[in-house]
């Protein structure tokens, strides 16, 4: 008996409207029409303008400045629920709150692991996000996680810059994995730059693992912040020696003066995914797309197809 497929629609929150619209024209189907009626304290509400009876709903919201988005989110999923969605999968390209996934000191928070909670509870089905800051948050999840792999956009442009002396370097003892990762790509050597924290965005000291010298160094990680990391990185490492040095960022969070950061800093460039929009133009920073790449997903998804498929590079 043939697999029946049910009508997917695509609805986008207001934190991701620019990836959502780039995500739906990819698919070759446009995004569904929904309103988000806002009070004058702040409150807000979303709501369907169209049938979402019996259809598969893809939710499309990165939960970047998490509070707002975060709950439209919520409500998203509660409406799609109550107006009697058949399956509805929460498209989170960036997952807010991932850095809070342990308990790193005494009476804090496990953000990473409540907001999955959330998402359940609202009515979620299933969750499609990128890159999550560790992997195992896909275990914080009853429900099936698709956790797609920017790799495979990044590859193919480092490979187009032609650097002869590639090597990868990890910015932090905890991206060493994810640089490892990076290297097998291209057969290249990995730096690690150790750091050492007085507290968060703030960096007491930083040393260089390995050799960089007459490097093209391009470092690699998964959330850009204030940018202070790379920045002190970038100019460690031209200090010791290397011939060059870029990064590469899948989450363009950019907080307080990173933009500035940035702009003063060593890197030739960053190199960054368009799950967070960004505040403003940079001339050293490139945005490569997401969209073709979620979009294929969603219709593997739909059709019961691999999504491990997608990784290869």
């Amino acid at each position: 008996m043939p697999l029946q497929f049910n009508t997917v629609k695509l609805f986008a929150g207001t934190g991701t409207k620019d990836l959502a619209s780039k995500i739906a024209d990819s698919y070759g189907k446009p995004l569904g029409e929904s309103t988000l009626s806002k009070f004058s304290d702040g409150e807000f509400q979303p709501s369907y303008d169209e049938s979402v009876r019996g259809c598969d709903v893809f939710l499309i919201q990165s939960t970047c400045q998490p509070t707002d988005n975060l709950m439209e989110l919520l409500l998203m999923v509660d409406a799609a629920k109550r107006a009697s969605a058949h399956y509805i999968t929460a498209v989170v390209p960036y997952y807010g709150l991932a850095r809070q996934d342990r308990k790193d000191k005494p009476r804090v928070a496990i953000g990473a692991k409540l907001v999955a909670n959330l998402l359940k509870a609202a009515g979620i089905h299933r969750i499609m996000t990128m890159d999550l800051h560790a992997a195992q948050i896909q275990g914080f999840f009853d429900i099936p996680v698709d956790h797609l792999d920017a790799s495979v956009i990044f590859v193919p442009y480092i490979k187009s810059l032609g650097l002869k002396n590639l090597t990868i370097a990890s910015p932090d003892m905890g991206g060493s994995y994810r640089a490892r990762t990076f290297a097998k790509f291209f057969n290249a050597e990995v730096i690690i730059c150790d750091k050492q924290r007085k507290r968060a965005n703030e960096i007491e000291s930083m040393s260089i693992i390995g050799d960089v010298v007459g490097q093209d160094i391009v470092l690699i990680d998964d959330i850009c912040d204030t940018a202070g990391t790379l920045a002190k990185a970038a100019s460690l490492i031209m200090e010791k020696g290397a011939k060059s040095v870029r990064a590469v960022c899948t989450h363009p969070v950019l907080s307080g003066k990173a933009y500035e950061t940035i702009e003063n800093s060593m890197l030739e460039e960053l190199i960054v995914t368009d799950t967070i929009p960004l505040k403003q133009q940079s001339n050293k920073i490139k945005v490569l797309s997401t969209a073709d790449l979620f979009a294929k997903a969603i219709a593997n998804v739909n059709e019961h197809g691999s999504i491990s498929a997608l990784f290869k590079v």
